[in-house]
């Protein structure tokens, strides 16, 4: 009987093994099966989804990868017309980004106001397009209409000896005109994203879908919420099989946010500091009474009569005061913000480079990418709420290895704002002091023609808002 039992025992015993076995080999089989699902959906996101693709950062402590243009491998057009502009040796930006570039690689672009990254991304273009001969070839958008003509310009300049065709595309022109310069099938085009989405709706015959190359110039405020439906849109449109470029001298916590820019392996090439600004660039602030600014204003722009400044201001109705303020107490002055046409805007910006006013008073629709050569001064009369938008400010000025300065106005009200900007830039500004003699000297004078300028003001826009009442509004970036 005994026997019997432990035979049954064994017997029981040995089904629950080989049940064992059997349970541990499907196990074994699923987590096999599961491994190679898992990399089978690494692979496809790996070709499929580009923008979930891992970027190098490049060292920027490095040596350069090249120190004149002609050790790459360019087009002697190209060549010519970098030696026509003067460009001797690559900035950082440039040394780092082109080599990967030419190579056909993505690049995120990370470096300060003024370091050249124009040059760095249209200098490749032009490379690939030399054999390519395709129109339609490369569309790099821009946040603001003023940085796209600049841009526009650039390439203009490069490509001058090689029958390169531009066209800049910007809110606030013709659109008929714009469908014509379309039509005539230009190498690069140069746009905000509103305006150019317009064109792929509604202008017959255009289209990108052979587009090759797609530059995102400024590219941390190209992405946020006030163009992204339409670079969304644009970005549907365009080949998935391109390249990309993005440049800019911030991009904080909005890398996320380029997934949707489908980038390919690209290599992040970082030649600053977050939020640095020019070591050549001395920096200073001034406390005033909330009543007594516009005459510390007018106290600075006499103390550096005849240099080239840039007084920015918060809004479009300060900045129109500020510059009628100025303009009656005779100083040579014009102004730059959003709400002058496009027309307007671009005179304001050519006569202040062309030296005809020494003193422009702007938005930060000035702020971002506009190269305006040798500018001495900028004074933040009213401080930004970022401190990176300080950084774009001051980059205005002690671009290109020139020295520059900026005086920002302090008041009661500024001063979180102030040491928010202290923080970010990691260092305290000296303090400028003017005596209460002179401000008191001049206070009389600046107070009657600041009456002058706020009646002056209200009259520009009861004027403005009557001609936009009767022609209506065609201003869409």
């Amino acid at each position: 009987m005994a026997d019997v039992m432990r035979a049954k025992v064994s017997k029981t015993s040995s089904k629950k093994s080989d049940a064992k076995k059997l349970a541990e080999k499907i196990k074994k089989r699923a987590l096999e099966q599961k491994v190679q699902a898992g990399e089978t959906t690494k692979d496809e996101k790996s070709t499929d989804s580009p923008a979930a693709s891992i970027s190098t950062e490049v060292d920027p402590d490095a040596p350069p990868k090249f120190t004149t243009f002609s050790e790459l491998k360019l087009i002697p057009e190209l060549l010519e017309s970098i030696e026509n502009m003067k460009f001797t040796k690559p900035t950082p930006i440039q040394a780092e980004a082109i080599p990967h570039a030419l190579e056909g690689k993505d690049i995120i672009g990370l470096a300060q106001t003024g370091s050249g990254k124009t040059a760095a991304f249209a200098i490749p273009i032009l490379q690939a397009l030399w054999d390519a001969q395709q129109p339609y070839y490369g569309l790099v958008l821009a946040p603001t209409r003023e940085l796209a003509y600049q841009i526009k310009e650039t390439f203009d300049a490069l490509g001058s000896s090689m029958g390169l065709r531009t066209v800049c595309v910007v809110g606030g022109m013709d659109m008929m005109d714009q469908a014509r310069d379309l039509m005539r099938k230009p190498h690069i085009i140069v746009a905000t994203p509103g305006r150019i989405m317009d064109h792929l709706e509604h202008t017959k015959g255009f289209s990108l879908k052979k587009l090759q190359y797609l530059v995102m110039d400024e590219a941390d405020r190209l992405l946020d919420l006030d163009f992204g439906p339409a670079l969304d849109k644009i970005l549907k449109i365009i080949p998935t099989k391109r390249t990309t470029y993005l440049f800019s001298a911030t991009m904080t916590n909005k890398i996320a946010k380029l997934q949707r820019a489908s980038l390919h392996n690209p290599v992040k090439v970082a030649v600053s500091e977050k939020n640095q600004t020019a070591d050549n660039l001395i920096q200073s602030m001034m406390l005033v009474s909330d009543g007594k600014k516009n005459t510390v204003l007018i106290h600075l722009l006499n103390e550096h009569i005849g240099k080239s400044t840039i007084v920015f201001c918060r809004t479009c109705a300060h900045a129109q005061r500020t510059a009628l303020l100025a303009s009656i107490l005779g100083f040579s002055v014009t102004p730059l913000h959003g709400q002058l046409s496009q027309a307007q805007r671009n005179g304001s910006l050519n006569k202040f480079k062309a030296g005809k006013a020494s003193i422009l008073v702007a938005t930060d629709v000035a702020a971002r990418g506009i190269d305006i050569p040798a500018v001495d001064l900028v004074i933040n009369y009213d401080i930004p709420q970022e401190s990176k938008t300080y950084i774009h400010r001051v980059g205005r000025t002690a671009r290109a290895g020139l020295s520059g300065k900026a005086i920002s106005l302090i008041t009661q009200y500024d001063w979180e704002s102030f040491l928010r900007i202290e923080q970010a830039l990691q260092k305290k500004l000296t303090k400028d002091d003017v005596s209460k003699e002179v401000l008191d000297a001049l206070h009389v004078h600046v107070d009657r023609a600041s009456a002058e300028a706020i009646r002056r003001t209200k009259d520009y826009h009861e004027t403005r808002d009557s001609r936009r009442g009767r022609k209506g509004k065609d201003d869409r970036d």
